[in-house]
C-alpha cells in the first residue's frame, strides 16, 4: 500500500505526458556540438631542415680603421658604378678601350703610379749615397766644426726620429694586426664559397624530397580521422540515444506507475472487499453476544439491591451493533471484470522496451559498420591522391637548371679559390716579413739612439772618438740602409694590394651594399645572353633580379617568385571535394532505422484499458466512508465495564458486587476481542478506501494520457531517430572535412612558402657580401694602407736616422 502511495504521489508531480513531445519538436533546431581544443592537428616541419645559416659583421676594434679606409678609397674613386664601361667589357671586351678604364682607374693609376715612383726612388737614392761615400764624395758621415752649438740640432734630430719611429711601430702593429685578419678571414671565406654553393644545391635537390615529406604529413589528418571513425558509430549511437532518453524514459516510468497502480488497486479492491465481508461477519456473530451482555447488564443495574446503578442503566441499554458494513456497495463485480489481470508481465514487457531502447548505442555499431569500412577504404584512396600532388608538383622543372649551374660554378671555382689561397699565402709571408724588417728598422734606430746619447755623454771632447757613440751611429746608418730595401719592398707590395681591394670596395663592395650591382645586372643589355639571370632562373614577364633578390630575402617561396601557379593551379588541385567528395557523399547517402522500439505491448495496452473499464472510478467510496466514521458498537464497552468497576467497589451487597464484576470482565473481554479485532479490520479497509478514492477521480484521465503518450512516442521515434542520425552524420562530416580542410590548406601554404622557400639564395648572396666585403676586403685594405702609412713613416725616419749618425760621429779635424 505504501509503493502504492508513493507512485501515487510520484505519478502527480510528473509533467503532462503531451509534454513530453515538447523537446523533440527543437532537436532540428540543434547545433553540431563545438570541436574539442585536440580536434586542431599539429604538424611537422621536417622539410625545413636545410638552411644557410645567415651571416653578420661582427663589431670589432678595427672598425674605425676600416672606416678611415673605405673614406679613403671613395676618395680615391668618387665615380659611381662605370655600366657603360662594365657593359661593354662584358658583351665585347675588344671595344673597351685603355683610355676609358685608365679614366675611371684615374684615382688609383695615380696613387699606384706615386707607389711605384717612390720604389724606383728610395733605391736609387740609397745607391747614390752609397756610390758618394765610396768615392768619399760624401762627408763620410761626420759633422765639419761647429759654427754654433750643435746640441738644439741633435734634440730636433732626435725627436723627429723618435715621432717617426713611433708612428712606424703604431702603423706596423696595425699591419700585423690586418694582415693576420685578412688571412684568417680569407681561408673560411673562400670555403664558405663552395660550402654555400653546395648548400643551395642540396636546398634545390631537397625540394622534392621536401614536397614528399609534407604530403606524408596526410598521415596526421588520416590517422585522426581513421581514430575518429573507430568511434562514430558508437558515438552516433550514444548522442542518439541520449537526445531521446529523456522523453523516452518519461513514457516508461509513466508506463510503470499504471502498472504499478493497477496492481495496487488489484490488491486495495481485494483487500477491501474481504475486509468488508470479515467486518459483516463478525457483526453477525456479535450481535448476539452484545445483546445478552446487554439485558444482564441492564437486569443487573436495575435490581434494587444494587447502589447508585440507576445512572449507568441508560449506557448498559444502549450497548446495540453500530455501523453496517453489509449497506455498503459491493465491489465483486470490479474484481470479476479485473479478474485475471495483469494477463501479461508488465514490469518484464516495459524493462524489455528499455533494453531494446537502451541497445541503441550496439545498434548502431551493428549497422553503421559497413558504412565505416567503405570511409575507410575512402581515406586510402585520399592518400593516394595526396601522393599524386607530390609527383605532379613542378617545381623540379625550374629548379634543375638553376642547380645545375651551381654545380658548374662550384666547379669552376675551385682552381680559382686554389690560386687565391696560394697567392695569399705568399702575400701573407712577404708582409708578415717587410713588418718584421720594419720592426728590425725600428730596434735599429732605438739601440743607435740609445748608445748614441749614452756615448756623447762619455765623451768629453767632440772630437774625440768613443765606441758607443760609433755603434750607435753605425745602427742607425743599418737602419737606413734597411729602410731603404724595406721601403722599396713595402712600395710595390702596397701598390699591387691597393688595386686589387681598393677595386674590390669601389667596384663590387659599395656598389653591392647601394643596390647599384643589382640594378645593373636588371637592366636588359648589360649583360651576354649567357649570363642572363632571368632566364637561367625562368623569370616571368615583370620579375627581375632585384624583385627576386626583395621579395627571397622577405622570405616569400619560388612558387611565388616564380609565379609557379600560371602553369599548375595548386588551390585547384588541393580542392577538399577532390580528397573527400565521396567520403562526404557516402555519409549522406548513409540511412538505417534506430529507433524501432515498441513502447506499448499490446498486451500490456489491453490490461491498461480494462483496468479503465472496470469502473473502479464509479464506487461509491462515501458509503465506504461513512461506515467507517460510525462505531462498532453504540456505546463504548470499556467505558461500560469501567463505570461497572467502579459501582463495584461501592456495594454493601456482595452478591450484586460480585455480579457486577463479573459483568465488567464479560465486557472488557468482548471488547479487548471482538470489538478491537473488528477495529483493526476497518483501520486495515480506511486504508485501502483512501487509496481507491486517491485514484478514481484521475484514474481515466491518467491512464489514457500514458496510453496516448506511449503511442505517440512510439510512432515518432523512428522518425526523430533519423532525423538525429542525419544530424549526427552531418556533424561527424563536417568535423572530418576541417581535418582535410586543414591539412589542405597547410600542404598549400608549405608547398609555396616554406618547402620551395628562395630564402637562402637571397641570404646566400647577402653572406657573400659579408664574407667578400666585411671580412676579405675590409682586413686587406687595412692591411695595405697600414703598410702604405709605415713606408711613408721610413722616408724621413731615413733622412733623420742619417742625420742623427753624425752627431754620433767625432767631429772632423778642420787641419784634415
Amino acid at each position: 500500500a505504501g509503493a502504492g502511495a508513493g507512485a501515487m504521489r510520484a505519478a502527480g508531480c510528473r509533467a503532462p505526458a503531451a509534454a513530453l513531445l515538447l523537446p523533440w519538436v527543437l532537436v532540428g533546431a540543434q547545433q553540431c556540438p563545438p570541436g574539442a581544443p585536440g580536434a586542431v592537428l599539429r604538424f611537422s616541419d621536417t622539410h625545413a631542415d636545410i638552411r644557410v645559416p645567415a651571416l653578420h659583421r661582427v663589431p670589432g676594434v678595427l672598425d674605425p680603421l676600416y672606416r678611415l679606409v673605405r673614406r679613403c678609397l671613395d676618395l680615391v674613386q668618387p665615380n659611381p658604378l662605370p655600366t657603360e664601361l662594365l657593359r661593354a667589357a662584358l658583351n665585347d671586351p675588344a671595344s673597351v678601350r685603355t683610355s676609358q678604364v685608365l679614366h675611371y682607374e684615374l684615382g688609383y693609376v695615380a696613387g699606384a703610379a706615386g707607389a711605384l715612383l717612390l720604389a724606383v726612388a728610395l733605391p736609387t737614392t740609397g745607391i747614390c749615397l752609397c756610390y758618394w761615400r765610396r768615392r768619399r764624395r760624401c762627408r763620410g758621415g761626420r759633422l765639419p766644426p761647429p759654427r754654433r752649438s750643435p746640441t738644439c740640432h741633435r734634440h730636433c734630430l732626435l725627436a723627429g726620429l723618435s715621432v717617426t719611429s713611433l708612428l712606424s711601430l703604431a702603423t706596423v702593429i696595425c699591419a700585423f694586426l690586418t694582415n693576420q685578419r685578412a688571412t684568417e678571414q680569407m681561408g673560411p671565406g673562400l670555403g664558405a664559397v663552395p660550402a654555400t654553393l653546395r648548400t643551395l644545391r642540396q636546398h634545390l635537390g631537397a625540394i622534392p624530397q621536401g614536397v614528399h615529406m609534407v604530403v606524408e604529413q596526410f598521415q596526421v589528418a588520416q590517422q585522426q580521422i581513421l581514430t575518429d571513425l573507430a568511434h562514430m558509430s558508437r558515438s552516433v549511437g550514444v548522442s542518439i540515444h541520449s537526445q531521446l532518453k529523456a522523453t523516452t524514459y518519461a513514457v516508461l516510468a509513466e508506463l510503470r506507475d499504471r502498472a504499478e497502480e493497477l496492481r495496487a488497486s488489484l490488491w486495495h479492491l481485494q483487500t477491501a472487499e474481504h475486509t468488508v465481508r470479515g467486518l459483516a461477519a463478525a457483526r453477525a456473530r456479535m450481535e448476539p453476544e452484545l445483546r445478552e451482555r446487554r439485558e444482564r447488564t441492564a437486569a443487573l443495574l436495575d435490581d434494587p439491591r444494587c447502589t447508585s446503578c440507576a445512572s449507568a442503566l441508560g449506557q448498559a441499554r444502549s450497548l446495540q451493533p453500530g455501523a453496517d458494513y453489509g449497506q455498503v456497495p459491493s465491489l465483486e463485480r470490479m474484481l470479476q471484470a479485473l479478474a485475471g489481470l495483469p494477463r501479461s508481465d508488465l514490469e518484464g514487457r516495459i524493462g524489455q522496451a528499455n533494453s531494446t531502447f537502451n541497445a541503441i548505442p550496439e545498434l548502431a555499431v551493428e549497422r553503421m559498420a559497413p558504412l565505416v569500412q567503405e570511409l575507410r577504404a575512402e581515406m586510402a584512396k585520399a592518400a593516394v591522391k595526396v601522393q599524386d600532388v607530390a609527383a605532379g608538383f613542378p617545381a623540379a622543372d625550374y629548379t634543375n637548371p638553376l642547380s645545375e649551374a651551381l654545380r658548374v660554378a662550384e666547379e669552376q671555382s675551385q682552381p680559382f679559390l686554389q690560386a687565391t689561397a696560394r697567392w695569399e699565402g705568399y702575400r701573407w709571408v712577404v708582409g708578415t716579413v717587410l713588418c718584421s724588417v720594419v720592426l728590425l728598422i725600428g730596434l735599429c734606430h732605438a739601440t743607435g739612439v740609445v748608445l748614441g746619447t749614452h756615448g756623447l755623454r762619455r765623451r768629453h771632447d767632440p772630437a774625440d772618438y768613443e765606441c758607443c757613440a760609433e755603434t750607435g751611429a753605425r745602427l742607425l746608418v743599418l737602419g737606413a740602409a734597411l729602410a731603404f730595401l724595406a721601403s722599396t719592398l713595402l712600395s710595390l707590395l702596397v701598390s699591387v694590394t691597393f688595386l686589387l681591394g681598393g677595386n674590390v670596395q669601389t667596384l663590387l663592395c659599395r656598389s653591392w651594399a647601394s643596390h647599384e650591382l643589382y640594378k645593373f645586372l636588371d637592366t636588359p643589355g648589360n649583360l651576354p645572353p649567357s649570363l642572363n639571370l632571368s632566364r637561367q632562373l625562368n623569370l616571368r614577364g615583370g620579375y627581375n633580379f632585384s624583385t627576386v633578390y626583395h621579395e627571397c630575402r622577405g622570405g616569400a617561396g619560388l612558387w611565388e617568385v616564380l609565379q609557379l601557379d600560371t602553369s599548375y593551379d595548386l588551390d585547384q588541385q588541393l580542392q577538399v571535394s577532390k580528397f573527400a567528395g565521396t567520403f562526404q557523399k557516402r555519409l549522406d547517402n548513409f540511412s538505417t532505422r534506430l529507433g524501432d522500439v515498441r513502447l506499448l505491448h499490446p498486451e500490456v495496452r489491453r490490461d491498461l484499458e480494462t483496468f479503465t473499464h472496470s469502473g473502479v472510478d464509479r464506487v461509491d467510496y462515501g458509503r465506504f466512508q461513512e461506515e467507517m466514521r460510525m462505531p462498532l458498537v453504540r456505546s463504548s464497552l470499556g467505558d461500560l465495564a469501567a463505570r461497572l468497576q467502579g459501582l463495584q467497589r461501592v456495594q454493601r451487597n456482595g452478591t450484586v458486587a460480585a455480579r457486577l464484576a463479573a459483568e465488567a470482565r464479560a465486557l472488557w473481554r468482548m471488547h479487548n476481542h471482538t470489538v478491537q479485532e473488528q477495529e483493526a479490520l476497518v483501520t486495515k479497509l480506511g486504508e485501502s478506501i483512501r487509496f481507491l478514492v486517491a485514484l478514481a477521480p484521475q484514474l481515466q484521465a491518467r491512464v489514457n494520457g500514458t496510453l496516448a503518450a506511449a503511442a505517440a512516442v512510439e510512432a515518432v521515434l523512428p522518425a526523430q531517430a533519423q532525423r538525429l542520425l542525419r544530424q549526427e552524420l552531418a556533424c561527424f562530416a563536417r568535423r572530418e572535412l576541417r581535418h582535410f580542410s586543414q591539412y589542405l590548406h597547410w600542404l598549400g601554404q608549405t608547398l609555396r612558402e616554406d618547402v620551395a622557400s628562395c630564402q637562402p639564395l637571397a641570404t646566400a648572396l647577402d653572406n657573400g657580401r659579408v664574407i667578400l666585403c666585411d671580412r676579405i676586403a675590409d682586413p686587406w685594405n687595412a692591411a695595405w694602407f697600414s703598410l702604405g702609412c709605415c713606408t711613408l713613416c721610413l722616408v724621413p725616419g731615413i733622412v733623420l736616422a742619417l742625420c742623427l749618425a753624425k752627431h754620433f760621429r767625432p767631429l772632423r779635424n778642420r787641419l784634415m
